[in-house]
């Protein structure tokens, strides 16, 4: 009897291991790690509103109190930088809902803010990206996406509206892209967050109560900023770049770089970057003091002319063509293409116009694909197989006018093949 129980527990042990392995095997060869243990919101915090969170059979349960003040997020409580989040969701009581990530906390107000993907029963947006709390329903824009009716509605008729519905993001560098029961959704560049918080949104309102299981992340090394001014020992100094005409250039004590020169001066001031960029994201803050413009050069490449560059430039012009996308010649023989985008009616109303006004212009590339922005706001979204691959990038003080540029915080987060590989999967 005894050696017939102990033949019956090896035997058991075996179909265990056969039945669990597959499992366990493919959870470690896709790298993903599970945030939540199906049993307990061990990890989790809530923040904000009045919604309720439980565990319920195996999934995390948010429901909605009608007619309660403000949004609630049950927030996991280490941060992300580049991943890809896959989980499961259903909606037991149709209300607005999200998944937040690469998100913060106002600590003050105790609120979410940042990027949400969204949820959302009663309209096809399913798996839009939004930004909660900070640029959603600003400056006439809803979405931080503008993805197409068909694509939406593609999405939206997967939506199982008694059953479970999959979810899918990747944030990888400035890239971020969500995908809805496997139908690709919202693909986007953006430069505000590089990590932060996943939350579970239960929007305020009359009713909702939504599910959500199978969350589990596969993390990448995180993209962080490397700046070209560095406050030194002996003050503030430029590293990994050189100057084009230097004595146009000079910091103040705080970190602003300042060019300038008058109207004898043919040659364009220009900061270049000692190596090539690829796939980078690039951001600086700037005053425009005057002149005829000025540029956040990229993609450029070193010609014997006056202006020293030729490649792509992104404008800093004082008027509605920032955040343009410009095409510099080379001189004779290697004509430019002049503007590539613009959006001027949009540009005039995001653009800070005071004369001592500090602007951020930034810009994303990968392969043939180029977003510009101003002040956090998407001005160019370009893809251009003709448009450079690589090259330097620069900060311009136009020559031969009266002209005065402020330059601080010039950062660039360089993409990796790697990177580049998952951003175009």
């Amino acid at each position: 009897m005894r050696k017939t129980l102990c033949m019956i527990a090896a035997l058991a042990a075996v179909v265990a291991c056969y039945v669990s392995a597959p499992v366990q095997a493919a959870d470690e060869e896709e790298g993903f790690v599970s945030l939540f243990d199906g049993k307990t919101l061990d990890g989790w915090a809530k923040h904000g509103g009045q919604a309720k969170y439980k565990v319920e059979d195996g999934a995390i349960v948010g429901e909605c109190v009608p007619n309660t003040p403000g949004n609630s997020f049950l927030v996991y409580e280490k941060p992300f930088g580049n991943f890809i989040l896959k989980l499961d969701f259903k909606v037991d009581v149709p209300g607005n809902s999200g998944v937040q990530f690469r998100s913060h906390i106002n600590e003050d107000q105790d609120r979410v803010f940042g990027y949400q993907c969204e949820i959302d029963p009663d309209e096809p947006d399913m798996a839009r990206i939004y930004d909660e709390g900070r640029r959603g329903h600003q400056k006439g824009r809803v979405w931080l996406d503008e993805t197409s009716d068909d694509v939406r509605n593609a999405a939206f008729a997967t939506f199982k509206k008694d059953d479970w519905n999959s979810l899918e993001i990747q944030a990888i560098g400035p890239s971020l892209r969500t995908w809805f029961n496997g139908v690709p959704v919202a693909n986007i560049f953006d430069y505000k967050d590089f990590d932060g918080i996943i939350g579970l949104q239960i929007h305020a309102g009359g009713q909702g109560t939504i599910r959500w299981k199978n969350i589990r992340i596969k993390e990448f090394p995180k993209s962080e900023w490397k700046s070209f001014f560095v406050k030194g020992d002996n003050g503030w100094k430029i590293v990994d770049a050189y100057e084009f005409v230097p004595e146009c250039w000079s910091f103040t004590e705080d970190g602003v770089l300042i060019g300038q020169h008058d109207d004898t001066e043919a040659r364009d001031g220009l900061v270049v970057s000692h190596i090539p960029y690829a796939d980078f994201v690039a951001k600086v803050d700037y005053v425009f003091k005057g002149g005829v413009n000025s540029a956040l050069y990229f993609r450029a490449h070193e010609v014997d002319t006056p202006w020293l560059l030729r490649g792509c430039q992104d404008e800093i012009a004082g008027n509605g063509k920032e955040a343009g996308i410009w095409h510099t010649s080379g001189g004779p023989g290697l004509p430019g293409r002049g503007w590539l985008g613009t959006d001027d009616e949009f540009v005039e109303t995001i653009r800070n116009k005071g004369e001592n006004d500090w602007n951020e212009i930034a810009v994303a590339a990968v392969g043939d694909r180029v977003v510009t922005f101003l002040n956090g706001f998407r001005v160019v979204d370009l893809t251009d197989p003709e448009i450079e691959k690589d090259g330097k990038l620069g900060l311009q003080l136009h020559g031969g006018s009266q002209g005065s540029m402020w330059f601080k915080n010039w950062q660039v987060i360089k993409i990796t093949p790697e990177q580049r590989a998952l951003i175009e999967r």
